[in-house]
């Protein structure tokens, strides 16, 4: 599905690259990026970081036609091509952006969004739980066919069942790069199956079975014990017989 949704970033072309620089940019709180293809050169530029970091808290932002305006002047259409984190800190280190061309074919993971998972015919009717296999798919279409995400309705679930790629409704001008390698390719991206046994059940039936074994062992131990009395009181019976 496409939206209206727009994002623009202002961008500043930067000369000086490297580790050194890289890292002085960060400290100023801009994000370092490149921007390359569509058949013009690569160009280092800089971001603000605030304002990519409230953009990226939109689930829109990864795959959404961009605008980056470089210096106020140059207006250039991008999709994110790589983002870069800091490895614990809530910082973004790095941005590469990729130009599209209108008449161009792109590639861009787009996100799945699961609809109706409650009402789905193995939950409601089997009491069976949903499982995504898939979050995200990978998709093949001109920039202004690009959706922002495919829904998949889960109404029709029934425990047991799979939808696979090949099931999913698509938008006009869009295909999925991974069916085109072949059926084999045709994997499943949601399931309905039956609850599993929890670890903590499992322990629980684990734990009166061997109660429940103790108490047998304990009550042949018993019974054992109460034969080799009754055998011993024969024989002291017959002991005092024969002294008799």
């Amino acid at each position: 599905m496409t939206s209206d949704i727009e994002f623009t970033l202002e961008a500043q072309t930067r000369h000086d690259v490297g580790k050194g620089a890289s890292r002085r940019l960060r400290r100023e709180k801009q994000v370092p990026a490149v921007v390359y293809g569509g058949g013009n050169d690569a160009v280092a530029v800089t971001l603000s970081h605030d304002e990519v970091y409230r953009k990226l808290q939109f689930e829109a932002f990864f795959s959404h036609i961009l605008t980056l305006n470089i210096d106020g002047k140059n207006k250039q259409q991008a999709i994110l091509r790589d983002l870069q984190r800091h490895p614990f800190k809530p910082r973004i280190t790095h941005m590469d952006f990729q130009r599209v061309q209108a008449d161009r074919e792109i590639h861009v993971r787009v996100p799945l969004h699961f609809l109706n998972a409650e009402e789905a015919v193995g939950v409601r009717m089997g009491g069976g739980e949903v499982s995504h296999l898939e979050t995200e798919v990978n998709v093949a279409c001109l920039p202004r066919n690009l959706p922002e995400y495919i829904e998949v309705d889960l109404s029709e679930l029934d425990v047991g069942d799979t939808i696979h790629l090949s099931q999913l409704v698509l938008p006009e001008g869009v295909s999925l790069l991974d069916l085109a390698h072949g059926e084999e390719y045709d994997y499943g991206v949601v399931s309905c199956h039956m609850p599993r046994v929890t670890a903590e059940e499992d322990l629980e039936v684990e734990g009166e079975e061997a109660v429940e074994a103790e108490a047998a062992e304990g009550e042949e131990a018993e019974a054992e014990a109460g034969e080799g009395e009754e055998s011993a009181g024969e024989e002291a019976s017959a002991d005092d017989g024969d002294k008799d």
